[in-house]
């Protein structure tokens, strides 16, 4: 597995992700073609750069920051000289969807490397799900 192609010019870590067609699950399947109301063998994902940018769970729909990328000529985000901008601005709506990690894992990338970042990506993803945030604190996990 290519961990630098399964992961979203975005930042996304697709090779995490339970919808990625090396880790979903029989149960997810059928979970998520009921949700999409798609065939069971139309669930698993390749991955956003396996899928050109197509939304898995938007259905019909393509990616605004992947046809950005795919515009100003970069592989990440973190390489454009507009990074951050607003289309990777997290919203209250949606706050428990891994897409609110994509800033914080594109400057991870920045600082540490791509290869680095992959090995990083899983426990980040775990702290991101199992976390909680206190005020005055920031993120706190059970072996903090």
């Amino acid at each position: 597995m290519n961990r630098i192609e399964l992961t979203a010019p975005c930042g996304l870590d697709c090779f995490n992700c339970p919808s990625y067609e090396g880790l979903i699950t029989e149960e997810d399947k059928k979970q998520i073609a009921e949700y999409l109301n798609i065939p069971i063998e139309e669930t698993p994902c390749k991955g956003c750069r396996g899928e050109k940018g197509n939304c898995r769970f938007a259905t019909g729909r393509q990616c605004a920051t992947w046809h950005c990328v795919q515009e100003k000529g970069v592989t990440f985000c973190y390489e454009c000289a507009d990074f951050p901008c607003k289309m990777l601005m997290p919203t209250l709506q949606g706050a428990q969807y891994p897409h609110n990690m994509k800033v914080y894992n594109l400057c991870r990338m920045k600082l540490v490397g791509v290869d680095k970042w992959t090995e990083e990506a899983a426990e980040i993803r775990s702290r991101y799900y199992n976390g909680r945030f206190e005020v005055g604190k920031g993120p706190v996990t059970a072996e903090a």
